[in-house]
């Protein structure tokens, strides 16, 4: 009997997902800081000392901490997930396009593909909804406090989780079977079964992959002027405002690319069928 296929939705997070980057519900607040102010000395501190940007927020969120007495503690980031705000239906999208894709014959999986912070994702209402969280995250010492970037998810890199979800190697720490050769026909989910969802031009890497290899990329907006180039530029296959509730235009366009992919596999399936029996 054949496997019902496979589909990856992969999301961005900050201004995909959530309504801001997650650090400003929360973490900017708890320091007595406000967002531009935490962002500006981020990015300072990036160019002043030639670090990869991701870095240097990692490292600001540790540094700052310190000199307000208020030591970074895993527990404490994922605490704060719980203040994360979403857009319009993203709570119970999720159950929503898996529950769709079932009713096409096929297996919906969710993924993130963040440069924020896994340990807030973690703590957020719809943490349960994805097979895997590919975010940034700290390693902790004994007693608990971040002493140093365990991942670092910048705009480029986030390609390589792209790879992994392909070949089912979700442990970020095995790049010995991320980097083996696999034939296409044994990779688990099939490029041309993902979607990318992201908001802007750290998800350029990611949907310029989806459009190589026959997958479909999206890019919600809150003003549609920051994702038109990527349209025009054929760099994304549709735009649509970040509004997730049932009937939008994001909704019913990523219901129409699940029917297309699970129909195109079992015509796949079909077509390789009738081919043994002639053999």
């Amino acid at each position: 009997m054949q496997a019902k296929p496979i589909i990856a939705l992969m999301y961005d997070f900050d201004r995909t997902l959530s309504t801001r980057d997650m650090q400003e519900f929360s973490f900017i607040p708890s320091l007595g800081m406000d967002s531009r102010t935490f962002w500006d000395f981020a990015n300072v501190l990036g160019t002043r000392e030639h670090m990869d940007s991701i870095l240097a927020y990692m490292y600001a969120m540790v540094r700052i901490s310190e000199d307000k007495g208020r030591p970074l503690r895993r527990q404490q980031l994922v605490e704060m997930g719980r203040s994360v705000e979403f857009f319009d239906g993203v709570e119970d999208w999720f159950d929503r396009i898996t529950a769709f894709g079932a009713s096409c014959g096929a297996q919906v999986e969710h993924y993130v593909i963040s440069s924020g912070m896994k340990e807030i994702i973690e703590g957020t209402s719809i943490a349960s909804a994805f097979r895997s969280i590919f975010a940034c995250e700290f390693l902790y010492d004994r007693e608990g406090k971040a002493v140093w970037p365990k991942t670092d998810v910048n705009y480029t890199n986030k390609t390589q989780f792209v790879y992994r979800i392909n070949k089912g190697v979700l442990d970020v720490a095995n790049d010995i079977d991320l980097n083996r050769s696999m034939p296409d026909d044994s990779k688990r989910v099939p490029f041309c079964n993902m979607i990318y969802i992201g908001d802007g031009l750290s998800d350029v890497p990611c949907m310029k992959m989806m459009k190589a290899y026959g997958g479909y990329s999206i890019a919600v907006y809150q003003d549609r002027k920051r994702v038109e180039s990527l349209l025009e530029r054929n760099r994304v296959d549709f735009i649509y405002p970040a509004d997730y509730r049932e009937g939008s235009g994001l909704d019913i366009t990523v219901r129409n690319i699940i029917r297309k992919m699970a129909i195109s596999e079992v015509l796949y399936h079909e077509n390789v069928s009738q081919k043994k029996a002639t053999w």
